[in-house]
């Protein structure tokens, strides 16, 4: 759309946020890059292969308890009546019938005992033991195999790692794994009025780069975060250009239809905007393009508005181009202590303190409005989603608080 058309349309028009995320996935595909790493490297990362079992856990069969390692059926019918009396072999690799081996929790189990009597189930000489009750075939013993089978499949390609998934690939052999390389994300923060520390009147210090920057190393992203970009076409296009390289680029300010937002024209140039402004509030003015199969976000300049976007359209991108799960956030269930008003037809975030009190958790919007606030998202503790059928929520209501700064 030519400069004064946009800006003479403004945004009559709003794609949904549904249909805007499908717009953008769609032309999105998933990077094909794999590495190996040690498993000490390896959290977070998402796995690249079918991982099965090289070895079983245990390797071996092992006493489940403190006792004494014999055959079951010599302890037969054993009771308090009618005890069975045991030669104890405490230095002998394997158990002989008649026979009995101290072992420990843990400790191999001796060749040709098939079950353990538990110490306190005996009495016990330095010479004999006497069995009080009977144990069954493999009682008190664990398995070969019975954690792990060998050649068990493990994890699917697509599987986050967590430092539980790390212990049980060590204990079964491996020492390195075949992971997803992380997605490359460039970061433009863009805007003349931006500087990176003391501003005068009139300037403001550079702050929705780094804050996505970090979002995306959270998210499993590898974020190259750049120096700022004037609002000039030629040195934006330049900036775009240098990031073709990267899996995704986010730019941060100049998406609106303002003299100096001319993000949206120079992606228009050099690739196709495939969405400019999407009812969500705040951060409607938020834009979606791709140039030479790069995937474009271009995000608001107010805090809030970039923190909305980035959650609702970057964290998406960014998981599907890295083969990662995108998993859900977690939710509570709270009271509000106010009214939350809302405009119908346009989905509203709204960013709330949570309070546990005796009659549960309430939660209290910190700023309806205000998306230039960034102190009302760092103090907040999630926000609450007002959907675009609803006229916003009475107080008392009891609502769903989505807590986006956890990662799940």
């Amino acid at each position: 759309m030519p400069n004064e058309a946009r800006r003479t349309s403004g945004f009559k028009h709003r794609t949904s946020l549904e249909d805007a995320r499908e717009r953008l996935l769609d032309v999105v595909e998933p990077h094909d890059r794999t590495e190996r790493l040690p498993l000490n490297m390896a959290d977070g990362r998402a796995v690249a292969t079918t991982i099965t079992a090289p070895n079983p856990v245990p390797n071996y069969d092992r006493a489940a308890m403190d006792g004494f390692a014999v055959r079951a059926e010599d302890t037969l019918g054993a009771s308090d009546h009618s005890p069975k009396l045991l030669e104890t072999r405490e230095t002998e690799a394997s158990v002989l019938p008649g026979t009995a081996s101290r072992v420990h929790t843990g400790s191999e189990l001796p060749e040709g005992a098939d079950a353990v009597v538990m110490i306190e189930q005996v009495d016990a000489t330095d010479e004999t033991i006497v069995v009080h009750e009977a144990v069954a075939e493999g009682q008190n013993v664990g398995n070969t195999g019975e954690d792990v089978a060998e050649g068990q499949p493990l994890y699917e390609p697509g599987h986050r790692l967590r430092p539980s998934d790390l212990g049980l690939l060590r204990s079964v052999g491996l020492w390195e794994i075949t992971v997803y390389k992380q997605p490359t994300v460039g970061v433009i923060p863009t805007g003349e009025e931006l500087v990176e520390a003391d501003p005068d009147p009139g300037e403001i210090i550079e702050t929705n780069g780094l804050t996505v920057s970090q979002f995306v190393e959270r998210w499993g992203g590898e974020a190259t975060y750049r120096e700022i970009v004037d609002d000039d076409p030629a040195a934006l296009r330049a900036a775009i250009q240098r990031d073709l390289t990267k899996d995704i680029i986010v730019t941060t300010g100049g998406s609106s239809v303002g003299e100096r937002d001319l993000i949206p024209e120079v992606v228009e140039e050099l690739g196709e905007v495939l969405v400019h402004g999407v009812a969500i509030k705040p951060g409607y003015p938020v834009g979606l393009g791709i140039v030479e199969e790069t995937p474009i976000l271009m995000l608001p300049g107010y805090p809030v508005s970039c923190l909305l976007n980035a959650v609702e359209f970057l964290r998406p991108v960014l998981k599907k181009v890295g083969h990662l799960p995108d998993e859900l956030f977690p939710t509570r269930q709270a009271t509000l202590t106010r009214k939350l008003p809302s405009e119908p037809g346009t989905r509203t975030f709204v960013r709330v303190e949570t309070a546990q009190t005796a009659d549960g958790l309430c939660a209290t919007p910190v700023r309806v409005k205000g998306a230039g606030v960034l102190s009302s998202v760092a103090l907040a503790d999630g926000w609450v989603v007002v959907p675009e059928s609803r006229e916003g929520y009475a107080e008392g209501e009891q609502v769903t608080v989505e807590y986006w700064e956890v990662q799940p």
